[in-house]
């Protein structure tokens, strides 16, 4: 009998943590269910407010929405916002949830994820401001370059706009703050050896070019005649 209830006394134990566990997991999976609804409903009404609005006419007129369907997707930015918001609130409720079980590790890690999601939401606001912005500059460009009788006025209305969005994009990266310094320093370095590369081009082989070019944008004016 003695042996008999050495062999059942660890799995007493084991039944009495797990009694005592049950109560905890009920209650984090009513957190998980709760923060699930509580992600949907935090995502129709993100995407009702933003769309009432006008969000979305922002982001098509910046053209942030045809990139993304470019990519095959029917999802525009203002669904990708939501998007983010639903999940950082289901992160929420998993990190209470995995605090209430004694889960620190996956709290810790969670909690990192957490709060790595409002720079998401800052760098996909300067990028659709910014590629707004660019927009603007662009159409400038045109508009003056049109105005003053200078050829590929479109041509250089897209230099400006990219030019824009170059510095955008390093801005949303830096926000990021994935890889730091590398990763500006990497994309400098790439766009100062396309620089290098057109400039040894135009020096080498395009005068020509170039001076059709230049001809084309600021036309001399042919000599008075003598009276």
């Amino acid at each position: 009998m003695q042996e008999f209830n050495v062999v059942l006394e660890p799995l007493r134990a084991f039944l009495v943590q797990v009694g005592a566990y049950l109560p905890r997991l009920a209650v984090a999976a009513l957190v998980v269910f709760g923060g699930w609804l509580l992600a949907k409903a935090a995502r129709f009404a993100l995407v009702r407010t933003l769309r009432a609005l006008n969000f979305h006419v922002l982001t098509e007129r910046a053209g942030v929405d045809g990139f993304l369907q470019q990519s095959g997707t029917r999802k525009d930015t203002t669904d990708l916002v939501a998007v983010v918001a639903y999940w950082a609130v289901i992160l929420a409720s998993l990190i209470v949830a995995s605090n209430g079980l004694g889960l620190t590790q996956v709290t810790e890690l969670l909690t990192r994820v957490l709060l790595f999601v409002p720079k998401v939401f800052l760098s996909l606001l300067i990028v659709v401001f910014g590629a707004y912005f660019g927009q603007f500059i662009g159409n400038s460009v045109v508009t003056y370059c049109r105005a003053a009788g200078i050829g590929d006025a479109e041509l250089l209305g897209r230099i400006a706009q990219a030019g824009v969005m170059v510095f955008v994009v390093l801005i949303a990266v830096d926000q990021l703050d994935i890889g730091g310094d590398l990763v500006q320093q990497t994309f400098l370095i790439l766009l100062a050896g396309v620089v290098l590369a057109l400039a040894l081009a135009f020096g080498l082989g395009g005068r020509e070019w170039a001076a059709s070019i230049l001809e084309r944008w600021f036309p001399r004016k042919p000599p008075d005649g003598g009276g």
